[in-house]
């Protein structure tokens, strides 16, 4: 299993000071966020769950996979979600060489752009990403979008019910809350998505996108 941290510790926060990691307020607003789609069948299934809530999220789209489902992709900006750069390719920043991945989030941003539509939201996928990646990103005028509670539900050596905890027992308001609507993920999204919906729900908190 690879090593991810569940909850981002303050230390986290205050050492990458510069990235994105919560947005806090006292309407206990949080942020629910997808990565890797747009994924037919996925994606659709997670548009109809947050609409049942009427909750709003940030998409982070992989280019390539919006060339491949564009009518989904479109869905997603009909039903008023907002979306954010998640490299053409899924690159590692880490084992990529800096020009490479600009150029990756570039091409991404070209995509993007072909479909009449502009975001200065990145995350980079694995949450890895260089120093110098970083610092031209933001130049460029790019927010480092991270997350405060990350769900795990890639990890297929956790129990759904597991995926469903890590979410619950760490959200407070201004969370920034990591799921993936991707194949390898569905199992634990199909089980914890529904249920942290309801509970983020009865328990007062608001949906809504980050900006």
């Amino acid at each position: 299993m690879s090593f991810y941290w569940v909850k981002t510790n303050s230390f986290i926060k205050r050492v990458f000071s510069k990235y994105c990691w919560d947005i806090p307020n006292t309407e206990k607003k949080i942020y629910l966020t997808f990565d890797d789609g747009p994924t037919p069948e996925i994606t659709d299934w997670v548009l109809s769950e947050l609409k049942k809530f009427d909750a709003k999220a940030t998409f982070f789209c992989i280019g390539k996979n919006i060339n491949a489902h564009t009518s989904l992709f479109e869905k997603l900006i009909a039903e008023g979600h907002s979306i954010g750069n998640h490299t053409m390719n899924h690159t590692n920043g880490w084992k990529s060489k800096t020009n490479d991945y600009i150029e990756n989030v570039k091409n991404c941003a070209t995509v993007l752009a072909g479909k009449k539509l502009s975001s200065l939201l990145f995350r980079p996928p694995y949450g890895k990403i260089k120093k110098a990646q970083s610092k031209i990103l933001r130049n460029l005028g790019y927010k480092i979008v991270m997350w405060d509670v990350l769900s795990a539900d890639f990890d297929q050596s956790i129990t759904p019910q597991k995926c469903l905890e890590n979410v619950t027992k760490n959200v407070k308001s201004g969370s920034v809350i990591v799921f993936h609507d991707s194949i390898k993920a569905s199992q634990n999204l199909k089980f914890a998505l529904p249920k942290t919906l309801s509970f983020l729900k009865e328990n007062g908190f608001v949906f809504d996108v980050v900006s």
